[in-house]
């Protein structure tokens, strides 16, 4: 059982995104390993908020060429499309919870890499916008 005090911190750190904050700036250090980590975070923090003030896309891990290999994965036969399964298992191996549930090419259970590689963009993001609460 939690004192309220507690439950105020966790609260606290809820509404403002510190954990995805952290986890998200942890994540940039290890993937880029900067030479001088201090800097890279002020950049790091700089170009979120810059995103926040601008309404731009916010600093994320991966790339187009990044999904790109993503779906090179998936479809290793370069049919096109991948199944709905491998969309939704994809998108949350990625680490994106919310995403679209009903993509384009559902109904035939093809979607499609350029949807596929929307969406993921779109989610990832999202994810990586900590800043806004």
């Amino acid at each position: 059982m939690s004192t309220p005090r507690e439950e105020e911190a966790a609260e606290y750190l809820k509404n403002h995104k510190i954990v995805e904050l952290m986890n998200n700036l942890t994540s940039m250090l290890f993937f880029y390993r900067p030479e001088r980590p201090r800097e890279f975070l002020i950049s790091h923090l700089e170009q979120m908020k810059a995103s926040r003030d601008r309404a731009v896309d916010s600093p994320c891990l991966f790339d187009n060429s990044n999904l790109d290999a993503v779906v090179g994965i998936l479809d290793p036969a370069n049919q096109g499309h991948i199944t709905y399964a491998q969309y939704k298992e994809a998108l949350m191996t990625l680490g994106i919870k919310n995403f679209n549930e009903c993509p384009e090419g559902l109904e035939s259970n093809r979607i499609s890499h350029e949807t596929f590689k929307r969406e993921a963009k779109e989610g990832l993001v999202r994810s990586a916008a900590t800043f806004q609460t």
